[in-house]
């Protein structure tokens, strides 16, 4: 979880910055695990050791800290990270009763969605099957399988997928997830085929790459649900909201889509017209976080008309 209302880290270094940069030292910081991350801007770049070493002292367990230093880039959706304390930035992170192995600088993984991800999960029935695409490590992921649900979980980076297969097998979800590791665009436009009728179902999910942890004589309930998903969790990355088109075809009427954009307050009542323009109630949308200056994370409980 994120420290950052527990402690004030601007008031620790007091005494160690000078006043003139006081101002700038980060607000904000997270813990992964034992893994402590933070931004620093570049004009504190003298002070860098200084502000890992209190970071490094503010939690007993911390093993390790890591300077964020550029946004989220490439098709797998990492950052690159200054390794400014420590030997490794493989940790294990707990988070609402799921246990997560993860590499902090080979894997994307954002601890502030903690009660997001906990409220999601309480609406979820063991009758489901879901569609998370951008799955990541599985925040989304385990919370779903461990209420009984059937998950496909689609992810392209291959260390997440790494990551996501061993954390199955650490909180004992074998049976409840396949795990695809493709870009979700080719994927949906499979499934859209079988949809459609272009492709078999059985064919389509057998030309996936997937990853089932299943006897063998259980991959057939894994397979394709005929009238479609009846739930998706979309947490989709920055600028890719054109995906929300693909995954409602793939959900049936009267499912849900938890679908998570990055907007200006602003721009929410003409963005609710669209999502209506294209068949899809909101049932409730509410903040869940801000990335910069006028501009938060969104999420939006849709459902299928």
């Amino acid at each position: 979880m994120s420290f950052r209302k527990r402690v004030s880290l601007r008031d620790e270094m007091k005494g160690i910055v000078e006043e003139p940069l006081l101002q700038i030292v980060p607000k904000r910081f997270d813990y992964i695990g034992n893994v402590a991350v933070i931004s620093i801007p570049p004009e504190l770049s003298a002070y860098k050791e200084a502000i890992a070493s209190k970071l490094f002292s503010m939690r007993g367990n911390t093993r390790a800290v890591l300077n964020k230093v550029s946004k989220l880039e490439g098709e797998h959706r990492v950052a690159d990270f200054e390794l400014l304390l420590g030997e490794t930035t493989e940790t294990i992170h707990k988070e609402n009763g799921y246990i997560y192995k993860l590499d902090v600088k080979k894997v994307f993984f954002n601890p502030r969605l903690y009660s997001e991800r906990r409220r999601v999960a309480s609406k979820i029935t063991s009758s489901e099957h879901i569609i998370i695409p951008f799955a990541g490590v599985g925040p989304f992921v385990l919370p779903a399988a461990g209420k009984g649900a059937k998950v496909y979980a689609i992810e392209i980076n291959p260390d997440a997928c790494a990551c996501l297969r061993e954390n199955i097998r650490i909180n004992r979800l074998e049976g409840q997830i396949a795990v695809i590791q493709d870009d979700f665009e080719k994927v949906s436009h499979m499934f859209n085929s079988t949809k459609a009728g272009e492709v078999p179902a059985n064919k389509a999910f057998s030309d996936l790459p997937v990853y089932l942890s299943l006897e063998e004589n259980e991959n057939e309930s894994f397979q394709f649900p005929e009238n479609g998903f009846d739930r998706a969790i979309v947490p989709t990355p920055y600028g890719m909201d054109h995906f929300l088109g693909e995954i409602s075809k793939l959900v049936r009427k009267g499912g849900y889509i938890h679908f998570y954009t990055f907007k200006a307050e602003s721009q929410i009542p003409e963005l609710i017209k669209d999502y209506e323009k294209m068949g899809l109630g909101v049932e409730l949308y509410r903040r869940a976080g801000s990335v910069a200056p006028g501009i938060s994370r969104w999420v939006f409980d849709l459902i299928k008309k």
